[in-house]
């Protein structure tokens, strides 16, 4: 019998990991919703495929990078990394460019799994 107090929740990452807080406050939102045993997804779409891109230098920028927490999630059995096929094309990247595993997904293989969703969160 599923536990009807576990929510379906997606977090939705569109934003490039530096110049705004939205990336990194939705990384810290995932963390803390991931200790109360929630069914987490993250998907990235757009500039957020950015976030989990290998080999980040923000030392020109003078801010900490956090990339690398991306890899902690799976710790917090957040293994559900979607991200959006156009999205990394039109960037030049590939899966091999990533820091994590993840799931690449059509727009209408998105769309399906939104559907599923209780709650979407977008940062």
């Amino acid at each position: 019998m599923e536990n009807e107090n576990v929510k379906k929740i997606m977090h939705v990452l569109r934003h490039a990991p530096h110049g705004t807080i939205y990336t990194y406050e939705g990384l810290e939102m995932i963390l803390i919703m991931a200790a109360y045993e929630q069914d987490l997804s993250v998907v990235f779409i757009g500039d957020g495929v950015y976030a989990l891109k290998k080999g980040q230098d923000t030392s020109g920028i003078g801010i900490k990078g956090f990339s690398k927490t991306f890899m902690a999630l799976d710790g917090y059995d957040v293994e559900k990394l979607y991200v959006d096929r156009v999205s990394l094309e039109e960037r030049g990247l590939t899966e091999d460019d990533l820091i994590v595993d993840v799931e690449v997904l059509d727009a209408e293989e998105t769309a399906l799994l939104m559907k599923e969703q209780d709650v979407i969160i977008h940062h």
